[in-house]
């Protein structure tokens, strides 16, 4: 029977993958908090853990009317970001996946009326940053599974997808960390003034409500306090959490929905990204996984 050995928030913003000179130089000369959080977190977490697949809940990956996972035996290629090319340029990955895992969870899903998830092997779909950014970090000999965020889902759809993701998990044999790869609040500064605000300092988090709000999340993530989190999500939207914070909300459905009660473990500092809310948070253990 498989189970789920870990699982955290994973910020991937485009700063972690550029040269460290240029990340000094955004951030006032000084290293962002969130790199040796996650060289920490593979050497701390991972490397003990030894998973056997892990498994991204990517914010970027966004479907439209269905929950898609990745099922491909190997994705092996560049990846070029259309967002910011300057900063991610013809990045080479090579992943091992896991159709296995993808089609058991396709198949929980195959005559439900209440959600709609399908597999994909399509050599040609697009991979996005928030998976590619965590490669030279957290990559060992694992399989990965990507699966996207869908903009029609409410929070219990995500919860949904979470529940029958942790099903299709304990139905194989197979030792799977959950990675929710994204921030907390998400808007952006102006064009014109976005280069004023580009040090990981969280004064430069877009309002002062956005970063209490975040910091408010933080601190009943770190008290095991989940079912606060669920059930405040509707405040917590009005700051725009990245992918509707369907990331954080899939996998805690997998490991229990509001009786979810693992604490959080900072691996980085709360920082600002370009007006956004950061964190890197480490839930060991989890309970009910």
């Amino acid at each position: 029977m498989g189970e789920i050995v870990g699982a955290a928030i994973i910020s991937h913003v485009p700063p972690i993958v550029m040269p460290e000179a240029d990340r000094r130089a955004l951030n006032d000369g000084k290293e962002i908090s969130l790199v040796p959080g996650l060289r920490r977190l593979r050497e701390e977490k991972v490397n003990p853990l030894a998973p056997d697949t892990i498994v991204v809940l990517d914010t970027h990956w966004f479907t439209l009317v269905e929950m898609v996972v990745t099922a491909h035996d190997r994705r092996i290629g560049h990846y070029t970001s259309d967002e910011l090319p300057r900063g991610m340029v013809a990045m080479p990955y090579d992943i091992p996946g896991d159709p296995q895992l993808a089609h058991t969870l396709e198949a929980l899903a195959t005559d439900r009326d209440d959600t709609w998830i399908t597999a994909n092997d399509d050599p040609h779909l697009p991979i996005h940053y928030a998976t590619v950014n965590l490669l030279p970090f957290l990559q060992g000999n694992e399989r990965w599974m990507t699966a996207s965020i869908c903009g029609t889902a409410s929070s219990e759809d995500f919860l949904l997808f979470g529940q029958l993701l942790g099903q299709a998990i304990r139905q194989l044999d197979r030792r799977v960390l959950l990675i929710g790869s994204g921030g907390l609040s998400h808007r952006f500064w102006p064009l014109q003034e976005f280069r004023q605000h580009e040090s990981s300092d969280p004064i430069n988090v877009i309002t002062p409500e956005a970063r209490a709000a975040d910091q408010k999340i933080l601190a009943s993530w770190e008290a095991g306090d989940h079912r606060s989190v669920i059930d405040n999500m509707k405040d917590f939207r009005q700051h725009a959490p990245e992918g509707m914070f369907g990331h954080y909300l899939m996998m805690a459905g997998a490991l229990g929905g509001r009786n979810w009660t693992a604490t959080g473990e900072l691996f980085s500092d709360y920082e600002a990204a370009a007006g956004t809310g950061q964190a890197h948070v480490w839930f060991d253990q989890p309970a009910n996984g």
